[in-house]
C-alpha cells in the first residue's frame, strides 16, 4: 500500500486553509474513484514511456510491459494519445536540461518545512539554470493553474532542499499539464522567494496542522476533504443561511438576495454530501436513520438479450425498419470513438456551438459578462 504524508502536497490547499482538518481525516479511508484509477494508469503509462526514452529499461522489457498495459481495462487509443502529448512535452523539458539531473516519479522530501512531509513529482529536472517540476493531471473536469499552486511549490521546496546543493539554481519553474483539456500552465519564482514562502506562509500552518490545532475554516478547499460530509464547522457555516434574520419584512431586500446567492452553491454541495454519506452508511453498514428507510427505486425495463429479441421478431415476420433505428452517436461518444484529432480534422467544420444558457455567477468568475436584453436570441 502506498504511503501518504499527513501533510501531503496534494492536500496543501486544504490543510493550509483549515489546519485541524489534517488530523480530523487522518484515520479516514479515501475511496479510489474510477477516474482516480484511470489517472493512475495514465501516469504509469507515461512513466514507462519516459523511462524507455531515458534508456532506463531495455527495449524488450518496454515492449512486454506496454503490451500488458494495452490489455488493461483503462487502455484506449485516445488515452494513449493524450499520454503521448504529455510524454512529448516532458521530453522537450528533458532535452533542455541534458547536463542536469533528470528524474521520473521522483520522491521529494519537504519535511524541512512540514514535519514528515513528502510527495512525488512526475518529472523533476535540476541544473544550474533552474529547477523544473512538471505535474501531469489527467482529469478533464477541473482546469488547474500552476500560478500560486501550493502542491507544486511544496514539490519545488523539496527539490531545493534535496538536490539544489549540487547545482545552486536560483530559479524554480513549475508546470501543470492537462492534455485532455489542452491546458498548460507555468509559474516561476526565485528560489529565495520560494524559501521565504515556505518559512513564513507554510511552516506556521503546517505546525498547527501536524498538531491538530488551529481554527476550522470551511470553504472551497473542502471539496477533497474526507470528512466534509460530517464536519461540524462546515455544517454550522451552511446553516447560517437558514438562520439569517430577514427582519420579518414582506419582501427580501437586494442585499439579502445577494447573501443567499453567494452561499447557495456551497449549501447545495453540503446537502448532497450529507445525503451521500447517509445513503452510503445505510447501504454498506445497515445504518438506520430515524425517520428514513431504504426502498427500491422505480424499475426500468431492459432487454435480456437484444440479439435474441431481434431474432424472435424477425422470425415472427416483422420488418427490420419496424424494429431497428439507425442514428449517429452523440458528439461525446463519437469524439471518443474517433479520437480528438481525427474528430476535429474530419468533421470539425460540421460542428456548431450554439450560445450557452445565461447563468448568474459571482463577479470574480473569469467568463465574459453578457448584458441581457430583448435582442438576445434565446432560441437555443
Amino acid at each position: 500500500m502506498a504511503q501518504h504524508a499527513l501533510l501531503s502536497a496534494s492536500g496543501a490547499d486544504r490543510w493550509m486553509n483549515c489546519p485541524p482538518s489534517a488530523r480530523l481525516e487522518e484515520n479516514e479511508e479515501g475511496k479510489s474513484s474510477i477516474f482516480a484509477r484511470e489517472g493512475t494508469f495514465a501516469h504509469d503509462l507515461s512513466e514507462l514511456k519516459l523511462r524507455s526514452h531515458l534508456g532506463e529499461i531495455l527495449k524488450a522489457d518496454f515492449n512486454k510491459k506496454l503490451k500488458a498495459m494495452k490489455e488493461n481495462e483503462f487502455y484506449t487509443k485516445e488515452l494513449e494519445m493524450y499520454v503521448d502529448q504529455y510524454v512529448d512535452f516532458a521530453i522537450e523539458k528533458i532535452n533542455e536540461h541534458k547536463t542536469g539531473m533528470i528524474s521520473i516519479e521522483q520522491r521529494v522530501d519537504y519535511s524541512c518545512i512540514c514535519k514528515e512531509g513528502f510527495g512525488t513529482a512526475d518529472l523533476l529536472v535540476v541544473d544550474e539554470d533552474a529547477i523544473e517540476v512538471v505535474d501531469l493531471k489527467f482529469g478533464k473536469g477541473l482546469r488547474v493553474d500552476a500560478i500560486d499552486n501550493s502542491q507544486l511549490r511544496l514539490y519545488a521546496l523539496g527539490a531545493v532542499d534535496n538536490f539544489n546543493f549540487l547545482y545552486g539554481a536560483k530559479k524554480v519553474k513549475m508546470t501543470i499539464m492537462q492534455p485532455r483539456l489542452d491546458h498548460i500552465s507555468t509559474d516561476e519564482m526565485e528560489v529565495e522567494d520560494l524559501l521565504k514562502w515556505g518559512e513564513e506562509e507554510v511552516k506556521p500552518k503546517a505546525d498547527l496542522a501536524y498538531a491538530g490545532e488551529g481554527e476550522f475554516n470551511p470553504g472551497e478547499h473542502c471539496i477533497w476533504c474526507l470528512v466534509k460530509d460530517r464536519c461540524r464547522a462546515r455544517a454550522d457555516e451552511n446553516m447560517k443561511l437558514a438562520k439569517l434574520d430577514f427582519k420579518n419584512a414582506p419582501l427580501l431586500t437586494d442585499l439579502e438576495v445577494v447573501t443567499v446567492l453567494k452561499q447557495v452553491d456551497e449549501l447545495v454541495k453540503w446537502a448532497k454530501d450529507i445525503e451521500k454519506y447517509a445513503y452510503t452508511e445505510a447501504v454498506n453498514n445497515n445504518k438506520e436513520w430515524p425517520g428514513f428507510k431504504l426502498v427500491e427505486g422505480r424499475r426500468t425495463r431492459k432487454y435480456t438479450s437484444k440479439e435474441e429479441v431481434a431474432k424472435v421478431l424477425l422470425e415472427a415476420g416483422y420488418e427490420e425498419e419496424k424494429i431497428y433505428s439507425k442514428s449517429l452517436l452523440s458528439l461525446t461518444k463519437l469524439e471518443k470513438q474517433l479520437g480528438k484529432k481525427d474528430f476535429e480534422e474530419v468533421i470539425g467544420s460540421l460542428i456548431e456551438r450554439p450560445p450557452g444558457k445565461l447563468k448568474l455567477v459571482p463577479d470574480d468568475d473569469k467568463r465574459l459578462e453578457i448584458k441581457s436584453s430583448a435582442e438576445i436570441d434565446f432560441k437555443n
